[in-house]
């Protein structure tokens, strides 16, 4: 890229510092210092503007939008994983480059998971929450704040890619028997090291585990993938975690057989309609039938950091006249 004019890369969050710092070394980089949401005409101008656009998932970047970009704008490359906020087919029919950051949360994202396991059947929340204020408690007694073990417990995880695989390993380090639906088998080797079972029927695992693992990404096939119906075939004391996207549940259905006593319990870090949360989900949490976390599980600045990199390598490569590493193709219905 040396001695040409540098992109003009629009950024739509604040990134972690270092970040920043390297792209307003390599291009001309517009910052969002206040950290504030554009509005849907600011997205609008800036689509019309920039060489590059960096949005993030809480910026949907929808065929209306994309139909509004200027002349110059080549790369739309989305710091995050997934790119359900990015009609990507529009952007392909507009000659419009889309790119992403995948393989750097893995090990966040299962460790948040992992988290979710633990503080639903353990109740952590709730504990941590008696102590809130003064401090003070009745003391230990025999039968209070009984949780359930999850040692010896069968975990079903719906999508065994690189962050169900993290998932599973840590899982069986706990004792838990690992159990797994997936487009495909994965491979014998990785079935041989977390002893872990193939269910090729989604109903019939969800029937039989203790947990269910939300880790799929969120395409058209997988929204309500857990609906009313296949949640009825779960056990009254199995719990559910997503970490996931939060369409992937069912969620009215989820809150209704957690308030009938159908299910026992859920860990959700995703919402169906964030930045909103239901507040039935809130008033569950208050009860301490949910665990609900506000979209946290890859907020490590390690990641982060290694998101930011990936977006620049993406920008560098395509402005370089090569195709981007990270390119994200339409998905084929």
């Amino acid at each position: 890229m040396s001695g040409k004019k540098k992109p003009l890369v629009i950024i739509t969050r604040k990134l972690p510092d270092p970040v920043e710092t390297r792209m307003r070394e390599l291009f001309d980089a517009r910052l969002n210092v206040d950290d504030r949401a554009m509005s849907q005409p600011e997205l609008v101008a800036a689509i019309r503007e920039a060489d590059v656009l960096v949005p993030t998932v809480t910026d949907r970047i929808d065929a209306a939008l994309i139909a509004q970009a200027g002349e110059n704008l080549k790369l739309i490359a989305n710091f995050g994983n997934g790119v359900d906020n990015i009609d990507v087919a529009a952007a392909m029919a507009k000659g419009i480059t889309v790119t992403n950051t995948p393989n750097v949360l893995s090990e966040d994202t299962a460790d948040m998971t992992m988290a979710l396991l633990l503080a639903v059947p353990r109740r952590l929340v709730e504990g941590a929450n008696v102590l809130k204020g003064d401090g003070k408690w009745a003391g230990w007694s025999p039968t209070w704040m009984l949780g359930r073990r999850i040692w010896g417990k069968r975990l079903g995880i719906v999508g065994m890619g690189r962050i169900g695989t993290a998932v599973a390993r840590r899982a069986k380090a706990f004792g838990l028997s690992i159990h797994y639906h997936n487009r495909k088998r994965v491979s014998p080797a990785v079935e041989e090291e977390l002893e872990a079972t193939y269910w090729e029927s989604l109903d019939q695992m969800l029937a039989r585990m203790d947990i269910i693992s939300v880790n799929c990404p969120s395409t058209p096939a997988t929204y309500h993938l857990l609906s009313a119906r296949r949640l009825a075939l779960m056990q009254p004391s199995a719990y559910v975690v997503n970490i996931a996207r939060g369409e992937i549940i069912d969620e009215d259905a989820l809150i209704k057989m957690i308030e009938q006593g159908k299910l026992a319990g859920a860990g959700l870090d995703v919402f169906a309609h964030e930045p909103a949360v239901n507040p039935k989900l809130v008033k569950l949490a208050g009860k301490g039938k949910v665990v609900i976390l506000p979209h946290m599980g890859s907020a490590t600045l390690e990641g982060r950091i290694d998101m930011g990199e990936k977006v620049i390598i993406n920008i560098r490569t395509f402005f370089d006249g090569h195709r981007p590493p990270d390119r994200v193709l339409p998905i084929r219905g």
